[in-house]
């Protein structure tokens, strides 16, 4: 077969269903996989990523991507066989157990090829570059992500998870070493030839140009992006599309802001509904942990109910901005609650004494201390008969029900499990129970002769009895890596949190992880990309990686929501100083936007600009929200002038798909409106002036600017605001708050109802 039609062929056979229907049960390779017949440890042993040293006993002679690697490559002139996944990665474990730990395989791949391992969350520039090559040439993409390269890095041939074996009409992995390996050897000039029309041909498709003849979005592509949420829509059980169900946070920011700034709209109104409807169904789901707090990555049903077990950094932060904001709108407890579940499980589990967080919790585990393999979800599951023995007691004194019988008809436990099969092919969640909520505390507490207080008594009572049962299960795979990233977008989501809710302790800790950011992993100016525990408890920075784009971009949003949950100037200096050090690495001075990357790495064959906001929003949408929060709060025009640029430059995209950059079409909602100035006049920290921020922070206005004025005329603000010089509070103990939106400003009020009273007038929340 020619080279073309063999790349569509390894992109078929190495296509996987990724989601339930096609679940495998896996072997303890999680943590530490079984090692070759020497005991040796390879390469990976030297590295920090829990992912690459979960590799390191493999009998594949890996290799870190490194010089080293490439060097060899060119000497001996092998392809490499590039291998991107993470550590929490479900099928990341299934290749490594059927492939890298299988001696006959490894003897394969160490003969004819030079073999790289690379943590994609530690190299999101690798993953990008070759996920880019993945998708274009076979339409879809996924991880572990397998890739045959030139040895000058050239992308040939790739795929994902490929079988161990020829099965069911697929090739397995070793015919596909064997065959690639024969081609290189009979006609490495062709390979090269079509890496370099590839090559030409990706960074054609990949490139963004700004035409001359770019409008500024507007109101189209604002309305477009709503139109294709609401088709999108599932109503029965909320999110967007069918099943497997992701939460995506940026479609609920999107949603709000709509509503936020159109609040009188049929269409802004529906926008609510959509949103407030796909939370409280995600709230009843399996996809959130009702024992241990949390959410899980997504649901593999249409219900919220069966999910992926596997818990990410990343949704845990973005979701408890999208419940705090529809706590902020509805006022409603129960939102307020999902949030502090979701810190209780951060503060709890994901988190480094010294104030760092971890990046993820795995799916599998072992399902008692003497098995052998591990399974997908049974750190979190129950029989019907465990809830029976564990909760046997009755809900109250003299009372005929159980703790049991409360729990089972509440959770929806069944005697033999409440797991459809064809969510379960490979019986590994056979007879068990995820818990779902299928009605409201009030009905079952009706249902058992309970007023609603004794009802989430007695289910709190279990749901504790039930945790500490779990934590005497083997534990999933903690990766404790810590991402600059994540961390920014976490200890931002945590200020949010504490000024929100009125909780300073969730403040303390958001202050806790940026001083772990200052210590660790800001050096010279730079953001360095990652830390990792070691097992003193100590922080290792590993290889001092540098920052990629994401790194700044989620970085100065945290500082800029930790300035505006404690009004301390040191964060919004911070977040200046980020920004300004974020456009000269990765600003495109040709053509606007974003690189992920600065420019010097020979090994990264493509400078890319994210162009989709998936699990986690694009560094370019992030990066245009704090442009344009930060220009009026520093008197910046040039980030103004910066944060247009974005917008024409993904003009086309914006106006005819928005849907795929909702984060980015917030910010043009956001950027169409005159900013809301609060000026409040008085003292930082104390109890007047927490009060009245407190009272800003109980409404959603996507466009305010924060200022105070606390008469230290050497202050950033007043540095930037001469106008601050005129505002003063009348006594020592007040702060007298201003409402002022395009030239236009309220009467001065000094108490927070009088606050609310006028932030409620619409003259002042939209143009």
């Amino acid at each position: 077969m020619n080279f073309y039609s063999f790349g569509r062929w390894i992109s078929r056979v190495s296509q996987h269903p990724v989601t339930s229907s096609f679940r495998r049960t896996m072997a303890t390779a999680g943590e530490g996989s079984a090692s070759d017949s020497t005991g040796k440890l390879n390469r990976l042993a030297s590295e920090k990523s829990p992912y690459l040293l979960q590799h390191a006993s493999n009998p594949v002679d890996w290799y870190p991507w490194s010089e080293e690697a490439f060097n060899v490559a060119k000497r001996e002139n092998k392809l490499i066989f590039l291998s991107v996944g993470y550590s929490t990665c479900h099928w990341c474990h299934v290749m490594e157990r059927e492939s890298f730990e299988n001696p006959d395989i490894a003897k394969i791949m160490n003969a004819n090829f030079i073999n790289v391992k690379v943590d994609r969350e530690e190299r999101p520039d690798v993953d990008k570059v070759y996920m880019t090559f993945v998708t274009a040439s076979s339409g879809r993409g996924g991880w572990p992500m397998s890739v045959f390269l030139t040895p000058d890095l050239v992308p040939v041939a790739g795929g994902t998870y490929f079988p161990p074996e020829d099965r069911f009409g697929r090739s397995g992995f070793g015919t596909v070493l064997k065959s690639l390996s024969q081609k290189w050897k009979e006609d490495e000039g062709k390979f090269k030839e079509s890496g370099k029309k590839i090559m030409e041909v990706l960074d054609r498709t990949s490139r963004l140009s700004l035409s001359a003849q770019s409008d500024l979005p507007g109101e189209e592509a604002i309305a477009r992006c709503y139109a294709q949420l609401s088709r999108s829509y599932e109503p029965q059980y909320g999110g967007f599309g069918e099943s497997p169900k992701f939460p995506q946070p940026a479609n609920f920011n999107f949603l709000f802001t709509y509503y936020a700034l159109n609040p009188d709209q049929d269409d802004a109104k529906k926008s609510l509904e959509m949103a407030l409807f796909t939370l409280k169904k995600m709230d009843q789901g399996g996809i959130h942990d009702h024992v241990a707090q949390g959410f899980a990555r997504y649901s593999t049903d249409e219900r919220w109910h069966v999910p992926h077990f596997e818990k990410m950094l990343y949704d845990q932060a973005q979701l408890t901005c999208s419940y705090l904001d529809a706590y902020v709108i509805t006022g409603q407890s129960r939102f307020a609650e999902v949030v502090k579940d979701i810190l209780t499980y951060v503060t709890r589990d994901l988190s480094h004494p010294c104030g760092g967080f971890y990046s993820a919790e795995d799916a599998d585990s072992l399902p008692t201390h003497d098995a052998k393999e591990k399974r997908e979800g049974a750190f979190c599951v129950w029989t019907y008969e465990e809830i029976n023995q564990l909760l046997a007691v009755p809900v109250k004194e003299g009372h005929d029900s159980t703790l049991a019988n409360v729990f089972c008809h509440h959770f929806s436990v069944a005697e033999g499990g409440n797991v459809n099969p064809y969510q379960d092919p490979h019986d590994e969640l056979k007879n068990q129970n995820v818990l779902i909520e299928h009605s409201s505390i009030e009905e079952t507490g009706e249902e058992f002769g309970l007023t609603e207080e004794e009802c989430k008594v007695a289910l709190t009572k279990c749901c504790q009895i039930l945790y500490d049962i779990r934590q005497k299960r083997p534990k999933p795979h903690l990766d404790d890596k810590m991402l600059t990233s994540w961390n920014g977008m976490m200890l931002g989501a945590m200020a949010r949190a504490g000024v929100i809710l009125g909780e300073n302790s969730y403040i303390e800790r958001a202050i806790q992880a940026a001083d772990f950011v200052k210590t660790y992993l800001f050096k010279d100016g730079l953001l360095l990309r990652s830390a990792y525990s070691m097992e003193d408890g100590q922080v290792s920075i590993g290889s001092s990686l540098e920052g990629f784009v994401d790194d700044y971009a989620w970085m100065i949003r945290g500082f800029l929501n930790l300035y505006e949950a404690t009004l301390d100037t040191s964060w919004l200096e911070l977040a200046e100083e980020l920004q300004d050090k974020e456009n000269e690495l990765f600003w495109d001075t040709q053509e606007a936007g974003y690189f992920m990357t600065k420019a010097g790495d020979s090994s990264i064959l493509l400078r890319i600009k994210e162009d989709q906001d998936g699990a986690e929003p694009s560094a370019n949408s992030v990066s245009v929200g704090n442009l344009l929060r930060l220009s009026p709060l520093l008197d910046r025009a040039d980030y103004r002038e910066k944060a247009e640029a974005i917008f024409q430059l993904f003009a086309e995209r914006l106006n005819k798909i928005p849907i795929a950059l909702p984060e980015m079409t917030t910010a043009l909602l956001i950027h169409k409106k005159h900013p809301v100035q609060i000026i409040l006049a008085g003292k930082k920290g104390t109890d007047a002036t927490q009060k009245m921020l407190q009272a800003v922070h109980g409404h959603l206005i996507p466009s305010r600017v924060i200022l105070l004025a606390d008469e230290n005329h050497e202050s950033l603000l007043y540095n930037r605001h001469s106008s601050l010089r005129h505002y003063h509070p009348k006594k020592p103990d007040e702060t007298v708050a201003h409402v002022c939106q395009n030239f236009r400003c309220s009467l001065p009020v000094s108490n927070p109802e009088q606050l609310e009273e006028t932030l409620n007038n619409p003259c002042f929340v939209v143009e």
